[in-house]
């Protein structure tokens, strides 16, 4: 058997005695099965998958140091040099800055924010309460 197999099933066998021995107290035997084989089953599924992406990310850091390793002969270190250059924006920046009239803009140095009435009740507080009272009733 491979290795990843054997521990995997190593960790399956883990789940399904912690899970059906987890069981066995609180339910009858065949339950108690049921529930271990499927703690085994996710167990199993769960150390295969960890194995796989531990797999997978040790074999790309040995591929990158590989590719350092491979630029590092040529003379050139890898990240090391870096080189960004931004365009000048200065006309454009003070452009956005200052606002500007158009021929068809609104002049809104005389704005005003709404300020609609304050509503109140026209109503009696007895013909209110006497609403309020019928409507309670139905």
């Amino acid at each position: 058997m491979s290795k990843k197999i054997l521990l995997s099933t190593g960790l399956g066998l883990i789940g399904f005695l912690f899970t059906f021995l987890t069981n066995y107290g609180h339910n009858l035997v065949g339950t108690s099965l049921i529930r271990g084989i499927y703690g085994f089953i996710i167990w199993f599924v769960l150390a295969f998958l960890l194995r796989w992406v531990l797999g997978v990310i040790i074999g790309k850091s040995s591929e990158s140091s590989e590719l350092e390793a491979g630029f590092e002969d040529n003379g050139e270190a890898l990240g090391a040099k870096l080189d960004i250059q931004t365009p000048e924006e200065d006309q454009e920046l003070k452009d956005l800055l200052t606002p500007k009239r158009e021929a068809g803009s609104v002049d809104l140095s005389g704005f005003t924010p709404l300020q609609p009435p304050k509503l109140v009740s026209m109503k009696d507080p007895e013909e209110l309460a006497k609403a309020v009272r019928h409507l309670k009733e139905e």
